[in-house]
């Protein structure tokens, strides 16, 4: 009985596409790409070594292609979104090393993480590097409120980790708390992948906050239908392996709706293995039996569509455009890799 169809089964039944987007955004990213080999690179061996490990392991680059499509919404017609989008991507690729390391992840997206090639200390390191090469090409792009949104963002994301540091192997954390967890730590940057494009097109700040909100419930969208796969979905679509959160000690969605609602019994099962970290054969089996029983993936699929509204919503107020319709078929997209 399961709850997510692959996704190349969705595609067939001829499902929402990230391809348009991908289309539209094909030559700027092709600038972009560019720049991330670009600065990607270092004297130092090391550095390019691990980075081109991660930045190609085939990843969508959602985040810098809604910089991008965001810009051309918006009528931007120069180039410094292309720099930002690549700030973007450095930012992505750099909470992705350093969360292999927090997290102590061994795989990701069907590779070995870089921790387990290189070691912790590079893999935070190289993660600095980027980080580093990001906020230098926020600079040379010369807009503050740019700069403004993207440091922020920096800083809120890495607000979330500690906040999951704190919720982690916590079963009395709520769904408020956890909410506020994967805003700070998804949603930021998506909020500010997007904003950025009106203000470097000098829009106002209706459009500024239009945008924002679309990123912002985007993400949170976008992260919930990756907690439900984690226990629904399968590897491919997931680009880790099913059941890392369970074996991780992460407290998701899905697992906070059922401990809550569970018996005395079923509460003992989630504190001997996401507490204590006792987890026996057929421990993920019995978890994913817990939550189908008492509904929380589908609910948690369910709470997903409900941001994706509100994204939707977000955009509602601007003119029809190809732009427009990809940005919103990318809601759709992402919320349908759990059908």
């Amino acid at each position: 009985m399961g709850l997510v169809v692959p996704l190349d089964e969705s595609k067939k039944k001829g499902a929402a596409r990230i391809e348009p987007l991908v289309a539209l955004v094909s030559a700027d990213m092709d600038l972009v790409n560019q720049i991330i080999l670009s600065k990607a690179g270092s004297d130092v061996e090391m550095i390019p070594e691990v980075a081109q490990h991660l930045i190609s392991s085939g990843g969508k680059r959602l985040r810098p292609m809604l910089t991008l499509a965001a810009a051309r919404m918006s009528g931007y017609r120069g180039d410094a979104h292309v720099k930002l989008a690549a700030s973007v991507e450095f930012m992505h690729t750099a909470t992705l090393l350093h969360d292999d390391v927090v997290d102590e992840s061994e795989m990701r997206r069907g590779k070995q993480t870089a921790r387990m090639v290189w070691g912790n200390q590079a893999s935070v390191l190289v993660g600095d590097f980027l980080l580093g090469q990001a906020f230098r090409m926020m600079v040379e792009v010369g807009s503050l409120d740019a700069l403004d949104v993207l440091s922020a963002a920096a800083t809120v994301i890495a607000e979330g980790e500690v906040m999951q540091l704190s919720a982690a192997k916590n079963m009395a954390t709520t769904e408020d708390e956890y909410l506020a967890v994967i805003k700070a730590k998804t949603a930021a940057l998506f909020s500010a992948a997007a904003e950025v494009g009106p203000i470097i097109a000098d829009k106002g700040r209706d459009a500024r906050a239009a945008f924002r909100s679309y990123g912002t419930n985007l993400g949170l969208a976008f992260q919930l239908i990756d907690d439900a796969l984690d226990y629904g979905g399968n590897s491919a679509d997931l680009g880790k392996n099913v059941g890392d959160d369970f074996h991780e000690g992460k407290i998701t969605l899905p697992v906070v709706l059922a401990y809550r609602r569970g018996s005395e019994a079923e509460r003992a099962f989630w504190q001997r293995t996401l507490e204590k970290g006792e987890i026996q054969d057929g421990d993920l089996e019995k978890a994913i039996g817990l939550l189908r029983s008492h509904k929380t993936i589908e609910e948690t699929i369910e709470r997903a569509r409900h941001y994706g509204t509100v994204a939707r919503d977000a955009l509602a107020t601007f003119p029809e455009s190809a732009w427009k319709a990809s940005l919103l078929e990318v809601i759709d997209f992402c919320i349908e890799r759990a059908h």
